[in-house]
């Protein structure tokens, strides 16, 4: 059995409030129960939601306008579009100097106005992604383990609330923070994750697919974990990162007609400094090649 973890002091955030309890914001509450002494707050459009992690002692009652000015820092766990709608709704109950960070996948359609916000009402805004999360969703499916290892990408966050932000994710179980420009973020999230998640879709698509079993081992499991996705959350991920996306798409595809052309043309030359360059372009990316 996994040793339990031992709770911390409030990390600086004595109530935390948080928007949403699918996997992400589930898990920031079970995670902050766990390890935390923090009271905790939440709301979810889903009732019974609410209640199953209020019976699982997760939390300590509903985030309204009655307890949304006692929170000291809200996550924002919801879809880029509901997210900036619910900052636009509830900001004016948000008391000054709370910190308020969203989770959303994707930074620059949340963040400039959820800065606006911030500066017109007092509080503090700094955008948020935990790279973590699995191939299901849901409130059921969260975990505060998830995060065991994981990074948090803070946006800009201001310099002197750096080291308490570290502090706070890091007591979660967080390996520790990247911080990065909303800029920075979209480019490099559209290859290292929505990339991934549009060829594991495309992949799965062969006729080939329906005849894998008994034929296929780690590197098949591998390519199609993430074809198995939400695509009502990941399709408006790629549209409000459209731009990058694509590009990495563009990339992609000039790859893969490459070795389509070696194949084609029966160039064993070409083909092994295709496979050569890929392979050492992977130990450079992993720190294995000086």
């Amino acid at each position: 059995m996994e040793k339990q973890p031992e709770k911390t002091e409030k990390q600086g955030f004595e109530t935390v409030g948080i928007v949403g309890l699918g996997l992400i914001g589930g898990s920031f509450a079970k995670a902050l129960s766990a390890r935390t002494d923090c009271t905790v707050y939440a709301c979810d459009v889903n009732e019974t939601v609410f209640y199953k992690a209020e019976e699982d002692g997760v939390i300590s009652g509903v985030l309204d306008e009655t307890t949304i000015p006692a929170c000291s820092l809200i996550l924002i766990a919801l879809y880029p579009r509901d997210a900036v709608n619910w900052l636009m709704e509830h900001c004016g109950h948000i008391a000054a100097d709370t910190v308020v960070i969203d989770c959303c996948g994707v930074k620059r359609y949340v963040a400039y106005p959820m800065e606006n916000l911030a500066r017109s009402h007092g509080f503090v805004y700094v955008g948020g992604h935990p790279m973590a999360g699995r191939e299901f969703s849901g409130y059921d499916a969260a975990d505060g383990a998830v995060f065991s290892g994981a990074w948090m990408i803070l946006i800009d966050p201001p310099e002197e609330l750096l080291p308490k932000l570290e502090y706070f994710f890091t007591a979660l179980g967080f390996r520790g923070v990247q911080t990065a420009s909303a800029e920075e973020h979209d480019r490099k999230i559209a290859y290292t994750s929505q990339l991934a998640h549009i060829l594991s879709s495309s992949y799965v698509k062969s006729p080939t697919a329906m005849e894998h079993k008994g034929f296929s081992a780690g590197s098949f499991r591998s390519l199609t974990r993430v074809a198995y996705l939400n695509e009502t959350m990941w399709t408006e991920l790629f549209l409000e990162n459209r731009d990058y996306l694509a590009e990495e798409i563009r990339i992609l595809r000039e790859h893969l007609q490459e070795y389509e052309n070696a194949l084609h043309a029966r160039d064993a030359n070409v083909l092994k400094s295709l496979l050569r360059d890929g392979r050492i372009r992977k130990e450079k990316v992993e720190g294995w090649h000086s």
